[in-house]
């Protein structure tokens, strides 16, 4: 098992806004957090990557409880997040973004790498890499900060609402570009509000509401769950 979150309790002040989580993600998996806005699918991911400390809980990386570590720390150990909003540097050119995606390398001969690997799975970053990041489309913002979490070369990928904002033709497309990933070895945690997305690509999934996980299986028994199609499916 490469992720085992535990009892997870996290407050903002006296709010109460993860209320005892578990899960689990193996290795080689894409697993799916799916749930309303506020039910804290954010807070998780935010929690794991270490930008966030629980009150209570453990989360188990590799073996290793990495509550408390800070998040650079984690970074290190093969973890990266690709924040919801995207939160690229504006004004660096697509290039220096995704260098400060490799600082944990240090290793010149490891970031041109890195770069060949994003330029080859995404032209279109390749074409723009002089240019300033602000200025790209929303999908190759996307693409870019999901290109950024790559040059770390995690294991595992914290990907949170990349559908976010995107037309419907791009969210295909972002979806398709993050079956690859997975299936080229790196395991995905997913949140996402587009239920339907999430779940066609996802091996498994829990559905967190106000805090809590409410319920947890196979992606196809979920998408075939009445109660989440009543309430994240359209029906």
């Amino acid at each position: 098992m490469l992720l085992k979150v535990e009892e997870l309790n996290v407050y903002y002040g006296a709010i109460h806004a993860l209320k005892g989580i578990s899960l689990e993600v193996n290795e080689g998996e894409i697993v799916t957090l799916i749930g309303a806005n506020g039910a804290g699918k954010s807070t998780t991911l935010k929690t794991i990557s270490g930008l966030l400390r629980p009150r209570k809980g453990s989360i188990i990386y590799k073996g290793r409880n990495i509550v408390g570590l800070p998040a650079q720390e984690i970074v290190k150990l093969g973890l990266s997040q690709v924040p919801e909003g995207r939160r690229i540097f504006a004004n660096l050119t697509v290039r220096e973004n995704l260098e400060l995606g490799a600082y944990v390398h240090r290793d010149r001969v490891k970031i041109s790498k890195g770069l060949e690997e994003v330029f080859d799975r995404f032209p279109r970053l390749k074409e723009r890499q002089k240019q300033m990041a602000g200025t790209l489309s929303g999908g190759e913002q996307q693409m870019l900060a999901i290109g950024r979490a790559l040059m770390a070369r995690p294991k595992l990928i914290l990907l949170d609402e990349p559908s976010m904002g995107l037309a419907p033709i791009l969210v295909q497309e972002i979806f398709n570009i993050i079956r690859e990933i997975n299936e080229q070895g790196t395991t995905i945690l997913l949140v996402e509000q587009n239920a339907n997305m999430a779940l066609s690509i996802a091996h498994r999934g829990y559905v967190l509401e106000t805090g809590r996980i409410t319920l947890q299986g196979g992606a196809g028994e979920l998408a075939n769950s009445e109660a989440v199609r009543k309430a994240y499916l359209g029906g």
